[in-house]
């Protein structure tokens, strides 16, 4: 439950055996390596440069398989089920992944599927403009004359094209009254294939017409023949160019059945990229690799053994820089860890500070619970989770939070009597004693008692926050810190709480008095000592301010009613789900029972996604908008190692 200790290292290593070296590294994946603008070796050492050239023949190969690996993808036979999104990866052992990444005849695969895609990519093109051209001839179809004898006159303009049917006889008229000549020759599409003769001298008032008209010109420049000779040869053509189309099709097929092994040359070359970059964004000299990074402290035996493998390598402590930014990993038992997700989720802890996930855990899983307030929907989601966490690859922290999370809804929804709303009273009420036993208020009957406990644990929870800055503090010995900003005002508010429970008659009038008067000293201290910089005037002044700002905290606890809100809002959704299940029951003709099972599973269904998802979100809300202000700053810079990664496959230990 803290941040794991890290050791600054440096590795020295000859050229000749930094990637082996690396390779080791990325396998155990335990260091972060610094680059040449991070490393501090750099910085004292100006003369030491990343010189290294990029990778890039691994560049080229590994944009050309996430090409081949997209194109291929559109032929292979698809994945269904559920299982597939769930666990998209291939699960492959060690033996076969050695010997796909060492067979040399993959390349030649990448060159067919590009000659494949560029085949396909060309007859599409071709397909396309000869459809386009058969779409052109068609209304041409019954024109016997050859396209290239149209034309020609010497005192008149022979002009073709379309003219939509609405327009046809207007525009035939209009031209009669000018002296030109209509001849239409067919149609496709509501438009009229129309040859036009003018006279020269009127081809003006002529084309200013046909453009009234919505005229499309048409031009066969560059055929010969018949247009029923052309639709021919260009049919002719198509049939061919759609035959070598379905072809390379099959072809693509056949080549998709090598896909997984491309996919695992993919995640094979995106780590040898990675470990190449890493080399040559190292500090560097003539013959050496000088690798400066971070490595666990409990990790460093380790590092040191693998390290002594390479003859030509050392390892050596250095100490960090007085201001440098150390990578920050979080470490906690395995029933806090789920909750990583939130931290992580907010950003990582300064290396100075303190990992707040221990103690947000409690405390998201509580007030998760008292959101839903309903032990069946806790039950589903319990289920939901543990076939997910079954089915799921990759990290299942979420869902192991989740998990917990629900485990306290169905304890609060069973102390509150919540089972699905009140299934248990409309449905089968011989189970009412049994709910009634386990009951410890019902929030309908008595919503102060809610109201009362969600304002209860928002102050214990800010209280909390307090006292864990003020031990951080006091650790770092930090004294004055702890004292003047944590302390006293865990004092005041507790000494004002306690007066105010006086005044309400809930605790005897003289304590009050006496917490009432020691509440002057922490108001004191904040006034004159928690502005600590510049004049006394200014630190009054900013300590006035401060002391004033206490009164925010009333605003924090009161953000804390939203637990009995999203609690109450739950309950009485699931409530008038079941009045609509009873209603639905009516329906003659023995529907009803259909109709009453639909209501309930969707409607509840619906209930537990809404407020599961309202949920977590306010209960997000609480602990990084109430709760880590109080202790916590956050912005650390995340500890990652060099190591494998796979975006397709999964290797079996």
């Amino acid at each position: 439950m803290a941040i794991a200790q890290m050791e600054k290292v440096i590795i020295v290593t000859h050229r000749s055996q930094a990637s082996e070296l690396l390779e080791a590294l990325q396998h155990e994946g335990i260091c972060h390596i610094l680059n040449a603008e991070e490393a501090m070796v750099s910085k004292d050492s100006p003369d030491l440069i990343a010189t290294a050239e990029k990778p890039r023949d691994i560049e080229n190969i590994l944009n050309r398989l996430t090409k081949s690996i997209f194109f291929l993808q559109g032929y292979a036979a698809p994945q269904k089920g559920l299982a597939s999104m769930l666990a998209p990866r291939t699960v492959i052992d060690q033996q076969s992944y050695n010997s796909i990444v060492s067979d040399e005849k993959l390349l030649n695969i990448i060159d067919q599927a590009e000659q494949t895609q560029t085949a396909i990519d060309q007859l599409n093109s071709e397909c396309e403009n000869l459809s386009t051209t058969l779409g052109m001839l068609t209304p041409w179809a019954s024109l016997e004359t050859p396209v290239e004898e149209i034309g020609g006159f010497q005192q008149a303009a022979c002009l073709l094209g379309l003219i939509p049917s609405q327009h046809l006889e207007q525009a035939a008229e209009q031209l009669t009254e000018l002296g030109a000549a209509i001849q239409r020759i067919g149609s496709s599409a509501g438009k009229n294939a129309c040859i036009v003769v003018a006279l020269n001298e009127n081809i003006t008032d002529v084309q200013k017409l046909l453009r009234s008209a919505e005229f499309e010109p048409v031009n066969f420049e560059g055929m010969t023949g018949t247009v029923h000779d052309l639709i021919k040869q260009h049919s002719k053509k198509l049939d061919q160019a759609q035959k070598q189309l379905k072809g390379h099709y099959d072809k693509a097929s056949t080549l998709s059945e090598n896909l997984l092994n491309l996919q695992i040359l993919h995640d094979h070359y995106t780590n040898l990229l990675n470990r190449e970059q890493t080399r040559g964004t190292a500090p560097a000299t003539q013959h050496t690799v000088l690798l400066e990074g971070w490595v666990k402290k409990r990790n460093y035996s380790h590092l040191e053994k693998i390290i002594s493998g390479f003859k030509a390598s050392s390892l050596s402590k250095i100490e960090p820089a007085e201001d440098e930014d150390i990578p920050v990993e979080i470490e906690n038992k395995n029933y806090v860890r789920p909750f990583e997700v939130i931290t992580r989720l907010y950003g990582m802890p300064q290396h100075f500070e303190v990992d707040p996930t221990v103690f947000l855990a409690p405390f998201f899983a509580l007030f998760f619970g008292l959101c839903l307030t309903d032990a069946g929907y806790g039950l589903v989601i319990i289920a939901l989770m543990v076939f997910f966490i079954k089915k799921l690859q990759g990290d299942k922290k979420l869902m192991w939070m989740l998990g917990i999370c629900s485990a306290a809804t169905v304890v609060a929804g069973a102390l509150t009597g919540g089972w699905f709303g009140d299934a248990i009273q409309q449905f089968v009420p011989t189970l009412k004693p049994l709910r009634e036993k386990m009951m410890w208020f019902d929030p309908f009957e008595k919503p102060m008692m809610f109201f009362a406990l969600s304002l209860a644990l928002g102050y214990v929870q800010i209280m909390a926050g307090l006292l864990i800055a003020f031990v951080h503090n006091i650790k770092r010995k930090l004294y004055v810190s702890g004292l003047c900003d944590q302390f006293a005002l865990l004092l005041m508010l507790n000494s004002i709480l306690i007066f105010a429970a006086s005044k309400a008659k809930v605790l005897p009038v003289e304590i009050g008095k006496y917490f009432g008067i020691l509440a002057i000293v922490p108001a004191a201290v904040i006034l004159l000592f928690s502005q600590r910089e510049g004049g006394w005037g200014g630190r009054i002044g900013m300590g006035a301010y401060n002391l004033f700002s206490t009164i925010f905290y009333v605003g924090d606890v009161l953000s804390y009613i939203r637990l009995m809100a999203l609690g109450m809002v739950t309950a009485g959704l699931a409530m008038a789900i079941n009045i609509m299940a009873l209603l639905a029951l009516d329906i003659p003709y023995g529907l009803g029972i259909v109709a009453m099972i639909i209501v309930l599973v969707g409607g509840h269904g619906f209930n537990i996604a809404i407020n599961a998802l309202g949920a977590f979100v306010h209960t997000l809300r609480l602990q990084y908008a109430e709760f880590f202000p109080k202790f916590f700053t956050g912005g650390g810079r995340k500890f990652e190692p060099l190591n494998k990664e796979y975006k397709h496959i999964y290797i079996k230990p």
